[in-house]
């Protein structure tokens, strides 16, 4: 084990030195990975250095303690039990810190949400998760863009993309996605009578152009007329954009921008972030016998939460976790939930030993 924490520690320092190299610092795609996984190490290191230390510590409080008598010894024997202390907490800490990172870690976040089961209903629900998950980005100080957002009739969405820009955002962000239910009595109800609805969230980290290379001679371009609230544009000019991608029947479609050659950049960069995913899916369905969907059919036997109105309770079904805080989670504070599925994830890495 020391060393492994020794060669991570050498690592640490290459790395932090090529950092200030010209060879890194002009090359953006270099830098980034760079950069990316420097944060990554910093913490690592940073308890290994301190392990280091406490032990030494807690070694030197020992020998003083064989030296002395009295008072002084007894003070020297704390010093040393308090080390100790310490030394079980940082080796815990270790434990954890030593898991394999999440390839996506420190990426930026897309997040595509539709209206599932339920009509007009599952729509307005939809509409109530993109809200709360703008809540729960602006409680982490994360940057949001709005990529796509289709409304339906009744003010609710039939479909909503947004990009999710911050450190940790795909850590904390990465757990939502999949079915999620809604029970409640809703606003297209006369009789007041609890349905059950549902929305599909679909959470991808951001590819950059280096992490997928596509070939202009796989995609399908079509333009056409946007439809729907936009402007002057509107019915005037070909600005909407649908891309095709031909290997894998991708096709993502935005006419939200005003120009033909933004709606294309848009649709470019939910479609690297698509291929990403499925190159991502497609390798840890060849290391694993079970693959899970995200989407699924987003029927109402299929969920990964439920969010229960009438009782004020959110209940993620993948862990078994229930908190009756339902409005303050659709007001942003999610928190307790994506802490006790890190949780559970970390637990499950340790139990198969990393």
């Amino acid at each position: 084990m020391q060393e492994r924490l020794d060669s991570i520690e050498r690592d640490f320092l290459e790395l932090e030195a090529s950092l200030a190299t010209q060879e890194v610092l002009g090359d953006q795609a270099l830098l980034r990975d760079a950069s990316r996984r420097y944060k990554q190490l910093t913490p690592l290191v940073e308890c290994i250095r301190e392990l280091r230390q406490v032990s030494g510590d807690a070694a030197a409080a020992r020998e003083l303690m064989a030296e002395t008598s009295g008072d002084e010894r007894d003070s020297f024997r704390a010093e040393a039990q308090a080390a100790d202390q310490r030394i079980e907490e940082l080796e815990e800490r270790l434990k954890l810190l030593l898991l394999p990172p999440d390839e996506n870690d420190g990426k930026n976040v897309i997040m595509e949400i539709r209206g599932a089961e339920g009509g007009e209903e599952a729509n307005l629900f939809a509409r109530d998760l993109m809200e709360m998950y703008l809540a729960f980005a602006s409680r982490r100080g994360w940057g949001v863009e709005t990529i796509q957002v289709d409304d339906s009739d009744m003010g609710g969405i039939n479909q909503a993309t947004l990009l999710f820009k911050g450190d940790d955002a795909w850590s904390r962000l990465k757990f939502e996605g999949g079915p999620h239910r809604v029970q409640r009595v809703p606003a297209t109800e006369s009789q007041g009578r609890v349905h059950t609805s549902s929305a599909t969230v679909m959470v991808m980290p951001e590819a950059e152009e280096v992490d997928v290379e596509i070939n202009d001679n796989d995609l399908e371009i079509d333009v056409y007329r946007a439809s729907g609230a936009g402007g002057q544009h509107v019915n005037t000019t070909d600005s909407a954009v649908r891309i095709t991608h031909k290997p894998t029947g991708l096709v993502v479609a935005m006419q939200d921008e005003r120009s033909q050659l933004q709606n294309r950049a848009r649709a470019m960069q939910v479609l690297r972030s698509r291929l990403l995913k499925l190159h991502q899916e497609e390798k840890e369905a060849r290391m694993s016998a079970e693959r899970r969907s995200q989407i699924g059919g987003g029927g109402r036997g299929e969920k990964i939460r439920t969010y229960n109105y009438k009782e004020n309770r959110i209940t993620d079904h993948r862990i078994g976790f229930t908190l009756y805080q339902l409005q303050a989670a659709l007001a942003g504070d999610l928190d307790a939930v994506v802490d006790a599925l890190a949780a559970d994830l970390r637990a499950r890495q340790l139990a198969d030993g990393g």
